[in-house]
């Protein structure tokens, strides 16, 4: 297989929170590649309602199946790709991991904890940092989930 660019992996990752959505969950998609083979090693959605688990967030869930695949607690040669900002819960997660690189599209203003928020990466006690990039297909990821949001409230 070979190696695929960013906006192509976030593509899957956002088939991955239309998956979500059809099940009446937040839109939000991740997926973790092998960036040396393209291979994707894990994939997942929103599952808190599914699960009755807050903790069942798209991040959360592909890092569990990736450690699985690998039979591994850590994950230093993937990348992470989530069509939201993770949120602190999200971060510490890929903290302990050993992620790479995290790719992520659209910002959370209220609950991300990457450029907003906690800022988790920039704390002194944070153990890992690793290289972030904003915004790939952040229009698409956002849109989304405006739309899931705004048929809720109606």
């Amino acid at each position: 297989m070979s190696v695929k660019n960013d906006h192509t992996y976030m593509a899957l990752a956002l088939e991955e929170a239309r998956s979500a959505e059809i099940r009446d969950e937040v839109p939000i998609g991740a997926i973790i590649v092998d960036p040396a083979t393209g291979d994707i090693i894990a994939r997942a959605s929103n599952r808190t309602i599914e699960h009755s688990d807050p903790t069942a967030h798209a991040e959360i869930l592909a890092i569990r199946e990736a450690c699985a695949q690998t039979n591994s607690q850590r994950i230093p040669n993937y990348d992470l790709y989530v069509t939201l900002e993770p949120c602190t819960m999200c971060a510490g997660a890929i903290s302990f991991a050993r992620i790479n690189r995290l790719i992520y599209a659209a910002p959370d203003p209220k609950g991300g904890a990457i450029d907003n928020g906690a800022k988790f990466f920039d704390q002194p006690t944070c153990h890992h940092k690793m290289e972030i990039v904003a915004g790939i297909e952040a229009e698409t990821a956002s849109t989304m989930l405006k739309n899931y949001f705004k048929k809720k409230r109606s």
